[in-house]
């Protein structure tokens, strides 16, 4: 039992130590964040544009 603890722990040590996947985890939050950035923006505007096409579907029924 105390070499299955003592190898879990080096194994945990050792992947604590590496940074390979460091880059990778970066760019993944930086799309998250322009994503959710994208997606409060069209949230605020959507009541807008959909105001533009009835609109813009008005117009072109009158004609």
């Amino acid at each position: 039992m105390k070499n299955t603890l003592q190898g879990l722990y080096t194994k945990f040590q050792s992947l604590l130590s590496q940074e390979e996947g460091q880059d990778l985890v970066e760019y993944a939050l930086v799309v998250a964040l322009i994503a959710l950035g994208a997606t409060v923006a069209m949230k605020s505007l959507g009541t807008e544009i959909s105001a533009i096409f009835t609109a813009i579907t008005a117009s072109l029924t009158a004609y």
